[in-house]
């Protein structure tokens, strides 16, 4: 067990917390599950080219309200909460119980979005976090809209939020204090943006994702949870599918489930 004595001793060491399972290793950071105090933790550790570290500043604002409580931040470095319950929305979903899922994920949604008084952390913005649809290029016809659709979205903006970025099923999990977000991006920006996400998940499920009903639902579930105007919650979930498929190209991963997805939104957009 290198990786555990080189990198997290010095902050079990630190932080007095005790290992409870195997380490994790990610592109952007090494985690291990730990006990503090009696209740499961993890420690994080943000990789030097980790581009996390927003999320971690919008998961401390957060403040443990529909997100895992930051215990311990020290640069790169953090112990939060670890849920662990026994239910998954993914789970829910592929049982029949998409639209419970989707209620659920935008009740914590509401929770991340009520107002703090605290100012919020400088976090990258929504114009900022589209850059990769604005430079794709005419890679394919859907992308274009999608590009549009984000820019009239963005000239026109509503008030601004610290978003958690990244919101579907596998990051809301289940915990003794009730559902929780774990690994925000941190987006500053729009809060109709932050349930764009649930239009592609659960991941690579193409009878819900690129069930046109299914996306009606949605927009209705999130938009009256939220109180969101439907137009502008479809429409960023629009844009966010060029997005997501612009990301898909420039990693070299096959984008068809994100263009397919687009091309079905674009016909609730009008």
């Amino acid at each position: 067990m290198e990786a555990p004595t080189l990198l997290f001793s010095p902050w079990m060491a630190r932080w007095q917390l005790v290992a409870d399972g195997a380490p994790i290793e990610t592109p952007t950071s090494n985690l291990l599950p730990v006990i503090r105090d009696g209740q499961p933790a993890m420690l994080k550790l943000l990789k030097p080219s980790s581009d996390e570290g927003p999320g971690l500043a919008a998961l401390r604002w957060f403040g443990g309200h529909g997100a895992v409580r930051v215990i311990e931040m020290d640069g790169d470095a953090v112990v939060m909460e670890r849920a662990v319950g026994s239910h998954s929305l993914t789970q829910m979903a592929l049982s029949g119980d998409d639209d419970g899922a989707i209620r659920i994920i935008a009740t914590v949604a509401a929770q991340l979005h009520a107002p703090r008084e605290a100012l919020p952390p400088e976090l990258p913005s929504l114009t900022r976090r589209f850059r990769a649809l604005f430079e794709a290029g005419p890679v394919h016809p859907v992308l274009a809209r999608c590009a549009a659709m984000a820019r009239a979205l963005l000239a026109k903006p509503r008030e601004s939020f610290v978003l958690h970025g990244d919101l579907h099923h596998e990051n809301v999990l289940d915990s003794p204090r009730g559902w929780l977000a774990i690994d925000p991006k941190g987006v500053y920006g729009e809060r109709a943006y932050d349930t764009a996400n649930l239009f592609l998940n659960p991941t690579g499920i193409d009878r819900l994702v690129l069930d046109p009903e299914r996306a009606s639902r949605l927009q209705a579930t999130v938009s009256e949870t939220l109180g969101l105007d439907p137009a502008r919650v479809i429409g960023f979930a629009f844009a966010h599918a060029g997005l997501s498929a612009a990301w898909c190209i420039e990693d070299g991963i096959e984008p068809r489930l994100a263009i397919e997805a687009a091309e079905v939104m674009d016909k609730l957009t009008g």
